[in-house]
């Protein structure tokens, strides 16, 4: 039987599709790429959150698993809405990549070295509004759209005078050579799933479960899912910047939530633990819950 999986076809996205078609094929399992246009493709010249961002880059191939046009879709995990969609299942998550953002720029060292005025590239609510609790108004912040490539084009164009990329975005594309310095936690959080690839199939599929299931990686599932569980239930499809990290630190847990107001000017946050590891997903209820009794409502939407 082929696996054919379902994908986007930008670079990035094929190349963790091709991934993922070596590791099956090491076990002997055919398989076949299907390439998917999400509405995120098409429209280039619009912000993310200013035509639905959730599922823009998802949704299409989502449709394309529940109609048997695939049987594997492959997403980078922060794309991939937390509100589970009837019918299908993530079913592995492989170990995760870096989860850093990185600070990328042809002149500056990092966004402390940056002057006043310098104009900073992203196409991320979450990364704007981090930058804006830290420095203010100091920047000027404009939204970029398009792939990694054609936002690297544009800060060599000099219409950018830096940008904020993922850091296992580049690596995967052979672009590691371009991060002039990371962006560490606590001081900046990364999204939600960020540097995972989710594996979707259709829920009643054993047959490709069980074909997939030694990609997937137990520690990385459990942190991203209790990131995911956190924002599921903090924001509840709303669009206002959140941000989270989980990572084991020995055989416990441990979550560092964070969620801001759309101008940058508010931000609440929380670090919880816990070593009940087969409760992931409760660690995250149980962190956004904390951050609504403290007032995170007020900052949703």
């Amino acid at each position: 039987m082929t696996i054919r999986i379902g994908t986007r076809g930008s670079v990035l996205a094929r190349w963790q599709a091709e991934w993922c078609v070596a590791q099956l094929k090491q076990r002997g399992i055919e398989t076949e790429l299907v390439i998917i246009q999400t509405k995120g493709d098409v429209v280039q010249d619009k912000p993310l959150a200013g035509f639905g961002g959730q599922g823009v880059f998802t949704k299409e191939i989502q449709r394309a698993l529940l109609e048997n046009e695939a049987d594997l879709a492959v997403h980078s995990l922060k794309d991939l809405p937390t509100q589970p969609v009837v019918g299908l299942t993530l079913a592995a998550v492989p170990k995760r990549a870096s989860y850093y953002d990185v600070f990328v720029s042809n002149t500056f060292d990092g966004l402390q070295t940056l002057p006043a005025g310098a104009k900073i590239g992203t196409g991320s609510l979450r990364r704007k509004t981090q930058i804006l609790y830290n420095f203010g108004d100091k920047f000027i912040i404009e939204d970029i759209r398009g792939n990694v490539e054609t936002r690297l084009r544009k800060l060599d164009e000099g219409q950018y005078d830096a940008l904020i990329l993922a850091e296992a975005g580049l690596e995967r594309l052979g672009l590691g050579n371009r991060i002039r310095s990371r962006l560490e936690p606590p001081f900046f959080l990364p999204a939600i799933g960020q540097g995972a690839l989710g594996l979707e199939i259709r829920t009643d599929d054993k047959h490709t479960a069980a074909l997939i299931a030694p990609l997937s990686d137990k520690k990385s599932f459990l942190e991203v899912s209790a990131e995911r569980a956190f924002l599921r239930t903090l924001q509840a499809g709303c669009s206002s910047p959140t941000a989270a990290l989980a990572l084991f630190n020995g055989e416990e847990l441990v979550l560092h939530g964070r969620i801001l107001s759309p101008d940058g000017r508010k931000m609440l946050e929380r670090i919880t633990s816990g070593t009940l590891l087969r409760h992931a997903e409760t660690l995250g209820i149980q962190l956004a819950e904390e951050l609504l009794h403290q007032g995170a409502a007020e900052l949703l939407c």
